[in-house]
């Protein structure tokens, strides 16, 4: 069933179905105040963490998985009849109630029509405030005078720590404490505490505020079981149901905010209010906040600068491709994806509930490949965080905290802590910083290691090298440590990992050419006979004859081998393989071959095949799953990325784009019952064919997967590769696209490119010409020869 339509014009996604498979979702804010919001109104608002900061309560696992949330309530003062301006918590019958949302960048707009009365709801954090606005707008669309009374409600929590929040309620019930002013509801935690500043000691007192401006309060509740009667729940609230408040202050146990206003409606007419729910105390913050949004031009002022600045951010790479799903993903949903990941990392989200406060190594160098292009500078900010987080060993630290980590002084992991991909990413995330930038001094930049001791960036890249160089297994492969990037490998700590042997390999190529670069000649000759040498153990010990082994545990039993009944055949190594160029273009043919004939889905290429049932769980952690989940045979939407890139590097652009599509979130939109998520964001797997949910998918929104996609999408199938001194143009495409064009900011310039194919090939460039004069040999464009603004002309043969 299709539940709704992407509005590329004004790049939304518009849910026109409220009953969707599952909670659709969208975040509102910044690092600093963030809020995730669903197509019903659910979801919760944080401070700074969605562990540690998370004012509004949220309950994980529940049905549906959104609720609490931004509820408004409606009551008919004649008929007694009551309704949500969302279609839940209410839920009255689908063919009485419409309700239509429409998901933006960073808002969300929810219009719903019951008994001839419409509300439109604008859901939106303006730019750099800690507060939120819920603009909402009512309109009597019947033929008599209406009077409605409206009731706000929001569930505070009573801890802003998740764990006290939700699970230690011997405390956290009998800190909070309720008051009333200037149609203001202040809610305070730990009141008789001195109050924190910055927002970051659990224990001192916090405040949240909710309020209504443009209209008159008439009445309040904020105690939750004054509100929603002891039996009652979000459907059927006590205090709505009877039309009234009962001016409850609550005083220990639950908070909550509800604010009571009547509006009165002529035939035709419209009336507007905005709720303001954000941190901060009535008198410091509430008032001012509430006169603001008292000016209703102000508060749409701030909208419209919200989508303008959120539009320019995705204006830096556009397309025009003959697949208008493939538009709609490059142009919006991919990079707002990826921009959202980058943000908050794995730390908030419907399923992200509070196990991680922090920004995973291998995650977040990953992430930053998604955003370059358009957020440079933080970008940097954030990679030299990282390299922090690199111990002088050479090794990472697992998470580098989001706030408070102090390089120079942090512990090193114990050896037995150590994953031996994570440094490996440094490998894509350095040079595709410095590529874009130009700023190749930032390989002679200082930075500390997280321990002790400092140094260059180069010379951090190098240190990753040798960490992994001096941690070999018995055939002098890169040692498993705790994990690889599979976290269900049992390999033990001197098992092997083929996968990071192949990274280690494509390493090598990258600081061989950085330091050639770079005039670093020793350096250089150095890298290149430490990848000669580690090519041919490669080719030696990993290489199965058909295909990549995975990997060897430290007890000698391999994973990945024609020869096991489960588990004989692995994605990640036949990529990388291709990527990392170790494998030759007859062998990359070959065990692309075997990829396709073997792994490939409708839904996209699974991680391994067979799954695993009767391994023993010492073995491999995967078979803790069902048979094509997770990383036991799914479909691993975080590979897909890697094996589109293979498959461009071979030449085969019918096969990449094949690919791409098979696990884009858009090619499901008319099938959204088996995807079940939302058709416009990427999820961390999707159910295999050996899962009785195959194509179901999982964990959407923050997840490496959304980074990989468009990588691969932007610089290996359309092919615009930043390179040190200037630009690659170099795609690989389906062999029936006749004509594409292409929009990309580049180092302060753009580049209008448009690719001819006239010859429905799939890769390869005939003709280069730059600004209709200046033709251009090979596919490399110098940055030297680009003005502010550029033509672009590329003919494929």
């Amino acid at each position: 069933m299709k539940y709704g339509f992407f509005d590329n014009k004004k790049k939304e996604y518009v849910i026109t179905h409220p009953a969707t498979p599952a909670s659709w979702s969208n975040y509102l804010g910044d690092t600093r105040y963030g809020a995730i919001i669903t197509n019903n109104a659910g979801g919760y608002s944080f401070f700074r963490s969605a562990v540690q900061g998370r004012f509004m309560r949220f309950r994980s696992n529940t049905i549906p998985i959104d609720q609490p949330g931004r509820f408004i309530y409606f009551y008919d003062m004649e008929t007694r009849e009551s309704w949500s301006a969302s279609w839940q918590p209410m839920a009255k019958p689908l063919n009485e109630f419409e309700s239509v949302c429409r998901h933006g960048t960073a808002y969300s707009i929810i219009t719903s029509g019951y008994r001839g009365i419409t509300s439109e709801t604008t859901y939106f954090v303006p730019l750099g405030q800690a507060f939120e606005y819920w603009l909402c707008k009512l309109t009597n669309n019947s033929n008599k005078k209406r009077k409605i009374r409206v009731f706000t409600f929001v569930e505070f929590a009573n801890h802003w720590h998740m764990y006290h929040d939700t699970v230690n309620l011997q405390y956290s019930q009998y800190i909070i404490k309720s008051r009333v002013a200037e149609n203001i509801i202040e809610h305070g935690i730990n009141v008789n505490l001195s109050l924190d500043e910055k927002g970051s000691a659990n224990e001192a007192a916090k405040y949240s505020f909710i309020g209504i401006a443009g209209a008159n309060v008439s009445g309040f509740d904020t105690d939750r079981e004054a509100f929603l009667g002891r039996y009652g729940d979000y459907k059927n609230p006590e205090v709505v149901l009877q039309g009234k408040c009962k001016q409850s202050l609550a005083e220990g146990y639950n908070g909550c905010g509800v604010l009571q206003t009547e509006v009165e409606l002529e035939p035709g007419e419209s009336k507007e209010f905005t709720v303001v729910m954000g941190i901060g105390r009535i008198n410091d913050t509430g008032k001012r906040v509430m006169e603001e949004a008292s000016n209703t031009a102000l508060v749409k002022d701030r909208l419209k600068e919200l989508i303008q600045h959120w539009h320019t951010r995705l204006s830096h790479f556009t397309i025009e491709s003959p697949d208008s799903s493939f538009n709609s993903m490059i142009n919006t949903w991919n990079p707002y994806n990826c921009l959202i990941t980058f943000a908050w990392s794995r730390a908030a989200s419907l399923v992200y509930a509070g196990e991680r406060d922090g920004y995973g190594y291998r995650d977040t160098l990953q992430d930053l490949l998604g955003i370059i292009h358009i957020l440079p500078e933080e970008a940097k900010k954030r990679l030299e965080l990282m390299i922090t987080g690199q111990a002088s060993t050479g090794g990472a630290m697992p998470v580098v905290k989001f706030y408070g980590h102090k390089p120079g002084m942090e512990k090193a992991p114990e050896e037995a802590e150590y994953r031996s991909d994570d440094s490996m990413w440094l490998f894509i995330a350095i040079p595709t910083y410095v590529k874009e930038t130009g700023d190749i001094d930032f390989f002679n930049k200082v930075l500390p290691y997280a321990d002790n001791g400092e140094d260059t960036v180069l010379n951090h890249m190098k240190k990753a090298i040798i960490f992994n160089l001096n941690r070999s297994g018995k055939h002098g492969l890169p040692c498993g440590l705790m994990a690889d990037w599979n976290d269900c490998l049992e390999l033990g700590h001197d098992g092997e990992s083929v996968f990071v042997a192949l990274q280690l390999y494509y390493a090598l190529g990258v600081y061989a050419d950085i330091t050639k670069m770079l005039g670093h000649h020793k350096e250089t000759s150095w890298s290149k006979e430490q990848q000669l040498r580690l090519g041919g153990r490669i080719e030696e010990h990993a290489w199965d004859g058909k295909w990549y082994l995975r990997a060897y545990s430290e007890n000698g039993q391999v994973f990945g081998s024609e020869k096991n009944q489960e588990g004989s055949l692995w994605l990640n190594p036949q990529s990388w393989a291709v990527i990392s160029g170790h494998a030759g273009k007859e062998r990359a043919r070959k065990i692309l071959g075997v990829v396709k004939e073997r792994l490939s889905t409708k839904y996209g290429i699974m991680i391994c095949d067979p799954p695993y049932v009767n391994e023993e769980l010492s073995v491999i952690r995967a078979v803790l799953f069902n048979p094509g989940m997770k990383e036991n045979g799914s479909i691993f939407n975080h590979t897909q990325g890697w094996i589109v890139m293979a498959e461009t590097l071979a030449g085969n652009g019918d096969n990449a784009f094949e690919y791409f599509r098979s696990s884009m979130p858009a090619s499901y939109n008319e099938q959204a019952d088996i995807r079940q998520i939302e058709p416009y964001v990427y999820s961390q797997s999707t159910h295999g064919k050996h899962s009785s949910h195959h194509g179901a998918s999982s964990l959407p929104w923050l997840t490496g997967a959304a980074t990989w996609a468009y990588y691969a999408a932007t610089q290996y199938i359309l092919g615009i590769q930043p390179d040190y001194t200037g630009i690659h143009i170099n795609p690989c495409i389906p062999g029936n696209w006749e004509k594409l064009n292409i929009t990309r900011y580049f180092r302060g310039k753009t580049l209008h490119i448009e690719i001819r194919n006239p010859g429905k090939i799939q890769k390869g460039i005939k003709k280069l010409l730059l600004n209709g004069t200046t033709p251009i040999k090979g596919n490399f464009i110098h940055e030297y020869m680009l003005s502010e603004s550029n033509k672009v002309l590329a003919i494929l043969s």
